[in-house]
């Protein structure tokens, strides 16, 4: 078989591969951990708030209850269906886009920037900008938006109201 050099674009010219150049797939900005979806029937989106029910399974977090506040990330594929295997940022930041955020964050336009994001009280695996008020609730600080698509994960412990 030939040896080729592939064509790469280099400042908006197309040209060979030079010697010494790598091609290389950009390096995720957050940490990963594999999970299996525990929800009996509903699919996890990106940007769902998740906390571990089982050993490798994840279900949506939500902030009503202790054992379902301890948020371990965010799930970043696009949707995953119950039972099946997905990804979970654990750490670092989390990209998606506005239309994602939003169905997350009851947003529109995606993530206000500077602006903390708490786990919902109400919602499973939603996020809201207001922190949980009432007795009973939990307040979780998940995630700092620095953009209308990014946030940086907190990993915050729950703080029980």
């Amino acid at each position: 078989m030939a040896t080729r050099i592939p064509l790469v674009v280099n400042a908006g010219q197309i040209q060979q591969l030079q010697t010494g150049d790598n091609i290389v797939t950009a390096a995720a900005q957050y940490d990963n951990e594999v999970f299996t979806n525990g929800e009996s029937s509903t699919a996890l989106v990106i940007g769902a708030p998740v906390y571990v029910s089982a050993a490798s399974t994840a279900k949506r977090a939500q902030a009503n209850a202790a054992s379902t506040a301890r948020v371990v990330g965010l799930w970043v594929d696009i949707t995953t269906s119950a039972s099946s295997s997905g990804n979970c940022a654990v750490g670092g930041r989390v990209t998606a886009t506005t239309a994602q955020w939003d169905a997350v964050a009851g947003t529109s336009g995606g993530l206000v920037a500077n602006t903390v994001y708490y786990l919902d009280p109400a919602n499973l695996g939603k996020l809201t900008a207001t922190a949980p008020t009432t007795v009973g609730q939990l307040v979780v600080a998940v995630g700092l938006a620095f953009s209308s698509t990014d946030m940086d994960i907190i990993g915050a412990q729950p703080i029980l109201l």
